[in-house]
């Protein structure tokens, strides 16, 4: 039954400090506070199973995944060319370089500069770019518009959020379990489509929220409605998460899907509801 009324929210914020970190990204609406939750609904069923991340971002659900052998194989997927240059350089390509490029690295406003402003980079070096882009804008926000940290924590400045060792260590670690995960830089619809019949894989849907989306990311711009639509085609499990609005309660209602509004807080420690829209909540407990 599609639910008309909101339920009383029983699941607790969750305490991100208490979740594993494993991506290099600071991402505007990663979903690090869900893990919790993700972990009970990958775990419903002891079968056999493929998770795939269609708006992959900071990549946290399947790191997840990979670490706690949740699922026997993980597909990532990332349309943001900056990102995607990321993830391919960890996963398809040679890991090992981008953690001692980054470890190595002497940060300052000179040395960052002349690597934000290089043209015609390579994968790698794009790779590289977009960690530290992402390390030392605002928020970590890496669409145009968004600037560099001036003061920063304690004055510290472009390097408040650098943390080469740590950095390193946490593209080491996917390097131990990335034998079991494919990164595909692409549409996330075109690559749902291609698994939508498919009852093994399981697809965690986050795509750039309906208000959020605009501030935060680059491909912003998606058909909401066509992303439910193809959800409800999904033969597999699935996870959609979104922003609890008017709107999107409305695209859940049209094509019957079910959903549970789960609390969180946000960067700037104010708590909401989000909806999280599945094929079935017996998981939930």
């Amino acid at each position: 039954m599609f639910e008309t009324k909101q339920k009383k929210a029983t699941l607790k914020v969750v305490n991100v400090a208490s979740v594993p970190q494993r991506s290099p990204f600071r991402y505007p609406g990663g979903k690090t506070w869900l893990i919790p939750v993700v972990r009970k609904w990958l775990k419903q069923s002891k079968d056999t199973k493929t998770l795939i991340e269609p708006f992959a971002g900071g990549g946290i659900v399947g790191l997840t995944a990979a670490f706690e052998s949740l699922a026997e194989n993980i597909v990532m997927v990332e349309l943001d060319h900056e990102v995607a240059a990321v993830w391919d350089v960890i996963i398809n390509g040679d890991h090992n370089w981008l953690a001692d490029k980054i470890y190595s690295f002497d940060l300052n406003p000179e040395s960052a500069n002349s690597i934000l402003k290089k043209e015609n980079k390579t994968t790698k070096e794009q790779a590289f770019s977009t960690i530290l882009k992402n390390r030392i804008f605002h928020g970590g926000i890496i669409t145009k518009g968004s600037g560099l940290i001036k003061n920063g924590e304690n004055g510290k400045g472009i390097k408040s959020r650098w943390y080469p060792k740590t950095l390193r260590d946490r593209i080491m670690a996917v390097g131990h379990v990335k034998a079991k995960m494919k990164f595909v830089e692409g549409d996330a619809f075109s690559e749902l489509d291609k698994i939508k019949n498919d009852i093994n894989t399981y697809s965690f849907i986050d795509p750039p929220y309906t208000v959020a989306g605009r501030r935060l990311y680059t491909h912003f711009e998606i058909d909401h409605d066509a992303l439910f639509a193809l959800t409800a085609q999904l033969k597999g499990k699935f996870m959609l998460t979104y922003d609890d609005t008017e709107e999107i309660r409305g695209f859940a209602k049209k094509y019957n899907l079910d959903f549970r509004t789960i609390p969180m807080k946000t960067t700037h420690h104010i708590q909401k509801n989000e909806i999280i829209i599945s094929d079935n909540f017996d998981w939930w407990k």
